[in-house]
């Protein structure tokens, strides 16, 4: 009996060895359609997509799509952390790509797919992890569940098909950049005059709404990030055009204002 039990045992090593596919953390499918689909602008601070090609390159991102869906929890279970922070930014980004396609030239914001009872960040129409899921479960269940993450500029990273989003990074995000990555995306996001600016005339910084949407984040202490104002100083030289306003933020000595959001579709027309 014992050597019919290590015969199972030596064939089910072999047909998991044979058989199941390791994920490929260096996400290359998404990696090579955002080369092909994100326009990045001049001054490399915001981005566009192209949703027609999308349209056109559907059966690429479904394959990719369904690669992430097929991870199982007990397969991620022992991931390194920044494995699965990348998988799931880069989970968040592909669906609402996909969900975008739904309607897609029939639209002209991500808002158009929900009601006034329906959000789309609410709509369950994927799987991950084993379960339905929605882009609001992976963004503030997963991404921003406390003690999971705790990294405040995953804000820069995660994109709602917007203009008025953070750019859409031209490439995966992978565990082994993970870092210089989401750094490279905050400075990225806050030299965009048209998101974030500095008036030194009246002494007030003009930011995203997203930061005011997300300030308890900012407040935490996680990675240093303690408030949104030494948030600020922090990317002082990002956000100012002079070292004299550089000077300025870092002391604090501005106020806080928040801009309007621009909910229409980041089409690349």
């Amino acid at each position: 009996m014992k050597y019919i039990r290590a015969g199972i045992a030596a064939l089910a090593l072999s047909l998991f060895a044979h058989g199941a596919q390791a994920f490929d953390h260096t996400h290359q499918a998404w990696n090579t359609l955002l080369g092909k689909l994100v326009v990045v602008n001049k001054q490399g601070t915001a981005s566009s997509v192209k949703y027609a090609q999308a349209k056109q390159d559907h059966a690429e991102l479904k394959a990719y799509l369904a690669s992430l869906s097929a991870v199982s929890r007990q397969e991620y279970a022992p991931w390194a952390k920044d494995q699965k922070l990348a998988f799931l930014i880069n989970a968040y980004n592909a669906f609402t790509i996909e969900l975008i396609l739904t309607e897609y030239p029939k639209l002209d914001s991500i808002k158009d797919l929900g009601s006034f009872l329906a959000s789309p960040w609410k709509k369950p129409f994927f799987e991950l992890l084993g379960k339905k899921e929605t882009l609001d479960g992976i963004e503030h269940e997963r991404i921003r569940a406390p003690g999971a993450f705790d990294d405040p500029r995953i804000h820069a990273a995660v994109v709602c098909a917007s203009i008025g989003c953070p750019m859409l990074r031209n490439e995966a995000y992978v565990a082994t950049r993970l870092d210089a990555q989401l750094e490279d995306q905050m400075q990225r996001f806050l030299r965009d005059r048209s998101r974030n600016r500095f008036d030194a005339g009246t002494g007030t910084l003009h930011v995203s709404k997203i930061f005011d949407w997300y300030a308890g984040d900012f407040d935490k202490g996680h990675r240093g990030f303690d408030s949104l104002k030494a948030t600020f100083g922090h990317y002082a030289d990002a956000l100012a055009d002079t070292p004299e306003e550089a000077a300025r933020l870092r002391r604090g000595d501005f106020t806080i204002d928040y801009l309007n959001y621009d909910w229409r579709l980041n089409d690349a027309r």
